[in-house]
């Protein structure tokens, strides 16, 4: 046999071994793809287990759901809780009001800044210190601030006498807004049961598929 035979030879029993392993693979691939795509069905047991083992997952979300809105519900029905409420309402609105009343504190900043400019124009008038242009130089910036300290103390009263006109309004619906208030804790309860409700039938979902799987097949 000649070395150029022996070397075909060869070739063709390599290409017939590939051929033969291609063959197997694609068998056994389809042999798998077969099985996955038919899909064993669960046994009644395997089905039981899952879906205790789902329920048993479920149960201490739903025990701190319970707890969680029995908790809330205990805190949203609380109607001293609720008057607390109001009565911090009311003494931040009281000291609000005092501060912007029309002898509060906030009254007198814009005097108090007017009345430095004002003194710091009399005393440079007789200031000797300065020279006639350096004298009459400083006097004419504070003039100006006199002027900006005017405009600025006239549009810091209005804004207090708007906010203590709102506050005392707010102040003489206090009983409204009390009500207001329990309204909003109430719908903050119902909001509680609509979804302890929703967890709740949710585990009964689960539960009655549980207790289904108890029962032995044609039962």
């Amino acid at each position: 046999m000649t070395t150029s035979l022996f070397v075909a030879i060869r070739a063709r029993a390599r290409t017939a071994i590939a051929a033969l392993f291609a063959v197997a693979i694609a068998s056994g691939s389809l042999a798998r793809a077969e099985d996955v795509g038919a899909g064993k069905a669960a046994s009644p047991v395997e089905e039981f287990s899952q879906q205790l083992e789902a329920f048993q997952k479920s149960v201490p979300d739903l025990n701190k759901s319970i707890q969680d809105s029995a908790g809330t519900i205990d805190s949203v029905t609380d109607v001293d809780k609720a008057r607390a409420e109001i009565d911090k309402l009311r003494e931040t609105v009281s000291t609000l009001l005092g501060a912007v009343s029309d002898n509060g504190p906030v009254s007198q900043l814009g005097v108090k800044a007017l009345d430095h400019v004002r003194d710091k124009l009399k005393a440079l008038a007789q200031e000797s210190r300065f020279k006639p242009e350096e004298r009459q130089f400083l006097i004419e910036q504070w003039r100006k601030l006199q002027e900006q300290t005017e405009s600025a103390t006239k549009e810091l009263d209005d804004a207090r006498a708007q906010f203590a006109s709102l506050l005392q309004t707010l102040q003489q619906n206090e009983d409204f807004i009390g009500e207001l208030i329990e309204i909003r804790q109430a719908e903050r309860a119902l909001e509680v049961i609509r979804n302890l409700t929703r967890d709740i039938r949710d585990a009964s979902s689960q539960l009655n598929k549980l207790i289904g799987g108890i029962k032995p097949p044609g039962a």
